[in-house]
């Protein structure tokens, strides 16, 4: 806590404890919402006397309304959310956290919001909201082609951006691999065109499948809608990419069993761009792809990985061992603390 709030809670203490539950208060029924009273005062360990204190003045301020379900926050209590991060993750101590992960994996920038999202899924819209602000802040005027990868959180991310992005901007979001054969909701194509949708900006799509064998290669890549596609990808302006549990994602993508089998042999913990790494960062396998390579990330501006809870901590240090120096982290509590412990 800096040392600005240790004298206001020198002078009014209460003033920073209601300050701090409310905030509390405003965050969970975010993360959670809709939610009843009765199960937000048994979170929180309060009397439902005086959480219906709590809640009740933030929905005298429109920051939460009720429904029939239960509380669910608003556009205002969002934009508060959003507006106090950095007052909030100063009580949460959660900037000096920021800078030893950074130290600890190498890379330039981590971003961390507070929670698990194992536990809290919707703390994965927060990471969309720092996504949208450092794409905001690092892509130039004009002209920007961001390249995108599939998954869960991906699509979870997509839905998280607005026009704000698009702002003095030309944007075309390409698919950063191929990806039929996966769930059509969180394929790359997919994902990218609603990141076009959401943002205002263009998109193209690749349609291959993601895993191919060497010898399908050739041929598709002389196609010329092809070509065009993989050197916008080559090129772009910015990625932003998930990272994924080695043996979920094996299993997701269907692989054979002897490929699982090797997998658990080698120890994989992680996935990032087709390719499984062990504990230390090893490429245990690689899957043939069209599209983006680990290698191209070196020649990208602007590199934004986003990826959180506890179960991911191991395959998110693993994978930074390969990923380049510019890179933005944008994970959660879940993960950080457990990777700071190793």
């Amino acid at each position: 806590m800096h040392q600005e709030f240790k004298w206001i809670e020198k002078i009014a203490p209460d003033m920073v404890e209601t300050m701090v539950q409310r905030l509390m208060v405003l965050r969970y029924v975010f993360w959670m919402g809709p939610i009843g009273r009765r199960s937000l005062a048994q979170e929180f360990g309060l009397t439902e006397r005086v959480l219906r204190t709590e809640t009740d003045f933030l929905r005298m301020q429109g920051l939460l309304e009720s429904t029939r379900s239960g509380m669910i926050i608003t556009e205002n209590g969002r934009d508060v959310l959003q507006g106090l991060r950095n007052l909030t993750d100063q009580l949460a101590d959660i900037k000096h956290q920021e800078v030893e992960l950074s130290k600890k994996l190498g890379i330039e920038k981590c971003m961390i919001v507070s929670g698990d999202s194992d536990q809290q899924f919707k703390i994965v819209d927060e990471m969309g909201q720092l996504v949208e602000g450092q794409l905001v802040s690092v892509l130039p005027e004009g002209k920007n082609v961001i390249a995108v990868m599939g998954g869960v959180t991906m699509a979870t991310i997509a839905k998280a951006l607005t026009k704000k992005v698009a702002e003095n901007r030309e944007l075309l979001f390409v698919p950063a691999r191929g990806g039929v054969g996966e769930s059509v909701d969180i394929q790359a194509n997919t994902v990218s065109s609603q990141m076009a949708k959401h943002t205002g900006g263009q998109h193209k799509a690749l349609y291959v499948p993601e895993q191919l064998s060497e010898d399908a290669f050739g041929p598709l890549l002389k196609e010329p809608a092809i070509q065009n596609v993989i050197e916008l990808i080559r090129c772009s302006d910015a990625v932003i990419h998930g990272v994924g549990d080695a043996m979920k994602m094996a299993n997701r993508r269907d692989m054979s069993e002897s490929v699982i089998k090797m997998l658990r042999k080698n120890q994989a913990v992680g996935e990032a761009f087709g390719c499984f790494f062990d504990e230390h960062g090893k490429v245990v396998y690689r899957i043939p792809r069209i599209g983006l390579q680990l290698e191209d990330l070196a020649n990208m501006k602007c590199v934004i990985a986003v990826a959180g809870g506890s179960s991911k901590a191991k395959a998110i240090a693993a994978y930074m061992k390969h990923a380049p120096k510019r890179t933005c982290l944008i994970t959660d509590e879940g993960a950080a603390n457990l990777i700071l412990k190793e």
